[in-house]
């Protein structure tokens, strides 16, 4: 099964302010929740650069891997600033 098919990936911002603009002490938060249970699988708070840039390499992966892939991948990044290569 394909990743995009078991799981979505969610970025909430704390507020409207774009990364660029957030305030130094905001957090956002990204979670991979599983599609087939709405589980939360996955949850990270971060900065909103982080924030940003790690929900772009989710769903980057989310169209290239399948869901085994994808889950092994991302299960072992603890720091949302160190992404997986």
């Amino acid at each position: 099964m394909r990743a995009r098919d078991a799981f979505e990936v969610t970025v909430r911002r704390a507020s409207r302010a774009p990364a660029v603009l957030a305030d130094l002490d905001r957090v956002d938060q990204v979670e991979v929740v599983d599609l087939l249970d709405g589980e939360v699988l996955l949850f990270w708070d971060c900065t909103p650069q982080e924030a940003s840039r790690l929900g772009r390499a989710l769903r980057v992966d989310l169209g290239a891997l399948d869901a085994e892939e994808f889950r092994d991948r991302w299960s072992t990044v603890q720091d949302p600033g160190d992404l997986p290569t």
